[in-house]
């Protein structure tokens, strides 16, 4: 059974894109803990992070890292913060999360809830910074 960001990757469920190539996708987190939310996955459908082979491994961080720079230059933010957690979605992702204090990057905190024109503005943002 495909997960939820194989659907995304497919098309079958809509995302707000930021960017893409033909390995790895990164779109705005559905339920953000801060805005400018941002997920970064491979396009091959793996479980763990760490099960990814090196090479995979690396280009993802560093296909993070350039989405990281563009959500730094688009959303006000002291740093953004990079967490990997795994548990909610069976599929290897990177949060990127835009941090003012450490408590930005609290997952048990209310999530935001955001408009879709919320989500358009800030994903052209983004995707233009």
């Amino acid at each position: 059974m495909s997960s939820i960001f194989t659907k995304i990757i497919n098309g079958e469920i809509p995302s707000y894109k930021i960017m893409e190539d033909e390995k790895y996708l990164a779109f705005l987190d559905a339920m953000p803990v801060a805005e400018g939310h941002t997920l970064v996955i491979p396009k091959k459908e793996v479980d763990l992070i760490f099960d990814l082979d090196a090479e995979d491994f690396k280009e993802l961080f560093a296909f993070a890292q350039k989405v990281a720079k563009k959500v730094g230059a688009a959303i006000p933010c002291k740093r953004v913060g990079v967490a990997v957690v795994g548990l909610e979605v069976p599929h290897a992702h990177i949060h990127l999360i835009p941090l003012q204090t450490l408590h930005d990057i609290d997952f048990s905190r209310e999530r935001l809830k955001l408009s879709p024109e919320e989500y358009k503005e800030i994903q052209q943002k983004i995707v233009n910074a």
